[in-house]
C-alpha cells in the first residue's frame, strides 16, 4: 500500500488513489465528487460503495473531506463504519483495483469489496 495523505480526514486517501480518482473524475467532464458509503450486503455482510455524484446533492450532515481541490463525501451513518478507511488503488493485472483498508472491520471477504462488524 502507498502511503496515505492527509492523516487528519476521516477518509484516507494514498496518492495512487487520488491519481487515479481523479483521472476518473476527468473523463466525465464535469466537477464532481466521489461519495463513499456503505450498504447493506456483500459476502460478509456489508459493501463498500463509491460513485461520483454532483456537488449539489450534497446533504447538510455529509461529511465532506478535500483533497487538494477534490471532494469526498460520506453520509453520518456511513463514517460510523468507516472512520479512518484507507483507500489505496493498485494497477496490478491480478487484484488491482480499489483497495479497502478498514480499521473497523472484524472480518473482511475474500474479494476486499465487504466486511463486517
Amino acid at each position: 500500500m502507498t502511503q496515505a495523505t492527509q492523516p487528519q480526514q476521516g477518509i484516507l486517501l494514498t496518492e495512487t488513489a487520488l491519481k487515479h480518482i481523479q483521472m476518473l473524475r476527468q473523463q466525465q467532464g464535469k466537477d464532481l465528487y466521489l461519495r463513499v458509503g456503505v450498504r447493506s450486503g456483500g459476502c460478509s455482510g456489508m459493501s463498500y460503495m463509491m460513485d461520483f455524484e454532483d456537488p449539489s446533492r450534497t446533504r447538510e450532515d455529509d461529511r465532506v473531506f478535500d483533497y487538494e481541490g477534490f471532494k469526498i463525501v460520506c453520509d453520518p451513518k456511513s463514517m460510523l463504519y468507516l472512520y479512518g478507511l484507507v483507500l489505496d488503488y493498485s494497477n496490478a493485472m491480478i487484484g488491482g483495483g480499489f483497495q479497502f483498508t478498514n480499521p473497523n472491520a472484524n472480518q473482511t471477504c475474500g474479494c476486499g469489496k465487504s466486511f463486517g462488524v
